[in-house]
């Protein structure tokens, strides 16, 4: 219906933004600065590494019980968010790091090239977030959609498993045995 109401009224498109609460806006803004910060070469810890796909998944899940727990569905929702994480995941997490990235045992630290691509999840994760939140206003029969409560939760799995697997990617190269450490130009 968003897209419908886009199509027709652009001049809504105001309407939508000034009625967004300011928190959002504020959200939106540290999760810039956060993404922004991933662009350039850095360390992080293990416990780092993990934080994000964590935060993201508590993140997913929340949104899923208080937007489709009315739907009689949200089993499905999380069966549907968990499937399309793993396999995500999976696919993601067997891939080598990217190139730069590097471990040092003895700090038990990761150097990490920047990259654009955690800003560009976290801005997907957001989008999609605030676009289901419009549409979940404009539409409240939406809640008790079986099919979107599931689609919207796959989604919201794809874009975890790729946060997963790219923390997974990072573990594997941590937990390699040291002979190999020294040869991994990843």
């Amino acid at each position: 219906m968003l897209l419908q109401l886009i199509a027709n009224h652009p001049e809504a498109v105001v309407t939508v933004i000034a009625r967004t609460p300011t928190w959002v806006w504020g959200l939106l803004a540290a999760l810039l600065a956060l993404g922004i910060s991933q662009l350039r070469a850095r360390h992080a810890s293990l416990v780092r590494i993990a934080i994000m796909p964590i935060a993201m998944a508590g993140f997913a899940l929340f949104s899923m019980a208080a937007d489709f727990r009315a739907s009689g569905a949200l089993a499905w929702a999380l069966g549907a968010w968990l499937a399309a994480a793993a396999l995500v995941s999976a696919l993601i997490g067997v891939a080598a790091p990217a190139a730069g990235t590097r471990y040092d045992a003895a700090s038990r630290t990761f150097a990490l090239p920047g990259s654009a691509v955690p800003l560009l999840l976290i801005l997907g994760i957001f989008l999609t977030k605030y676009v289901v939140g419009i549409e979940l206003a404009m539409q409240p029969a939406l809640k008790t959609d079986f099919g979107f409560a599931v689609s919207i939760s796959a989604l919201y799995g794809v874009f975890n498993g790729l946060f997963t697997g790219r923390a997974v990617r990072l573990l594997r190269l941590a937990f390699r045995p040291a002979a190999s450490l020294s040869t991994v130009n990843a």
